[in-house]
């Protein structure tokens, strides 16, 4: 199955307050590696969302059908300094599967029989 993941974050004050550069920085130092690293099992789209939504500043659409992937990705991040040192927060995952009422109907035959 293909998972999709909706992995909503908040950036701090003390992100806001670094420059620029600095941002693009820790990034590139801390964030695409991990990323790369699972880049062959876990899709990733990012979104900003400050203008429009209060409780997080961004977030990122992530699909996999390697939920064990999904998870150590996750976990990485959770180790980096833009987590660990209060720049960045999650504030919702959400999971959700495509179409999976489909895919269990094909597994078991279900959906065949006539409802009332």
């Amino acid at each position: 199955m293909r998972y999709t993941v909706i992995l909503s974050y908040a950036f701090t004050p003390a992100w806001l307050g670094l420059s620029r550069g600095e941002r693009n920085a820790m990034e590139e130092r801390y964030i695409q590696p991990v990323f790369a690293k699972y880049a062959d099992r876990v899709a990733a789209r990012f979104f900003d969302a400050e203008a429009f939504h209060a409780q997080h500043t961004d977030f990122a659409l992530l699909e996999t059908e390697d939920l064990e992937a999904y998870y150590h990705l996750v976990e990485e991040l959770r180790d980096t300094p833009l987590i660990s040192g209060r720049y960045l927060a999650f504030t919702d995952v959400r999971i959700g599967v495509e179409g999976g009422y489909r895919a269990f109907e094909e597994l078991t035959g279900a959906g065949r029989e006539a409802r009332p």
